[in-house]
């Protein structure tokens, strides 16, 4: 597990959701647990780690920003004098924690960190995100560990648009999101499958407004356990935002903390029988901090607890509704490359 004071030093204006204090709340439920963790302190990212993923400029761009601070990269995305140093703080803690569970120094791990990452580009910043820590992590375990199959599950709210652009050509990174849709970015279609050799590696869920533990679960169950099956990863990292809770004022989901606890167990029980247990989890959005609470509890009730013996039990989500439909429209994009999807 990795947390660390210095990702408070990221600022944005006074009443920026992406506030320090989503970090008191994340730490709450980290102290409930604390005796049961093993703390690994963050290191910087260095440039040759970065550059796996982002344009030489952007880093550049990053780097050049502070030294006016504070300024403003988009409409949402602020930068405050310590952000560069935070952002490659965040990126750095991803990288050594995956390359730690991959190495087989620890059987899972969680880095709560912030800035978030999964909507930076390789060229730019957007959505609160200036650097891609989910991104960087994958590289890193692939180029430094000999990790070749890498599965990213994104179940934060909002797409990861960066993260899906970095990696759809690429055949051995399978980007999984569910998302609440249409909302921002904008992207994560059905039909946004990959490109190129990539193309099936990218798998978008987009559920309407609305959704909760059944409709989240059940995607899950349904569609990325046996898209995993079929992919075989060697690691999975989850991009794990906590802002598809019931009281997040960002997002208009329903998920509840018993909710990410099952989805957690399933992960835990998937990378087990996958992977040898190899899961990583980091931070991504969340801005109730209730929910992120919450969701952090889950989680770490999911990594830490005894392994599970089999997946949560299904629920059962209504009857010709939003899942059914989403299942039926996955199933004419992947349904040839994926035995046994939306099986209930």
């Amino acid at each position: 597990m990795i947390e660390d004071r210095r990702f408070l030093e990221h600022r944005g204006p006074a009443e920026h959701p992406e506030r320090p204090e989503r970090l008191d709340a994340v730490h709450r439920a980290i102290a409930q647990r604390a005796d049961e963790l093993e703390a690994r302190p963050p290191q910087l990212a260095s440039n040759d780690e970065l550059l796996r993923v982002h344009d030489r400029a952007h880093l550049g761009l990053l780097d050049a920003a502070v030294e006016q601070a504070p300024a403003q990269l988009d409409p949402d995305t602020f930068v405050s004098e310590r952000s560069a140093v935070v952002a490659r703080l965040a990126a750095g803690a991803a990288l050594d924690l995956a390359c730690a569970v991959a190495r087989g120094e620890l059987a899972n791990g969680l880095a709560a960190v912030r800035p978030p990452g999964h909507h930076a580009e390789a060229g730019h910043a957007m959505g609160f995100c200036l650097l891609n820590n989910v991104a960087v992590a994958a590289q890193a375990i692939r180029a430094q560990e000999g990790v070749e199959r890498v599965l990213i599950l994104d179940w934060d709210v909002h797409h990861g648009n960066g993260t899906q652009h970095i990696f759809e050509s690429d055949r051995d990174v399978l980007y999984f999101s569910t998302h609440q849709y249409p909302y921002y970015p904008g992207t994560g279609a059905v039909g946004e499958a990959g490109s190129g050799a990539g193309l099936g590696a990218t798998v978008n869920l987009p559920l309407p407004a609305g959704c909760g533990d059944a409709e989240y679960l059940g995607a899950l169950q349904r569609v990325l356990v046996p898209v995993a099956r079929s992919f075989q990863p060697e690691m999975i990292l989850i991009s794990c935002g906590f802002d598809a809770h019931r009281d997040d004022p960002l997002a208009a989901m329903a998920v509840s903390e018993a909710g990410y606890a099952d989805m957690t167990r399933l992960v835990r029980c998937l990378a087990d029988e996958l992977c040898d247990g190899r899961l990583v989890c980091v931070l991504e959005g969340g801005y109730a901090l209730s929910g992120l609470e919450q969701g952090t509890r889950a989680v770490l009730d999911g990594l830490l607890d005894p392994g599970p013996s089999e997946s949560p039990a299904a629920l059962t989500p209504e009857p010709g509704g939003p899942l059914e439909r989403l299942i039926e429209q996955l199933d004419a994009v992947h349904g040839e490359r994926f035995p046994g999807l939306g099986a209930a």
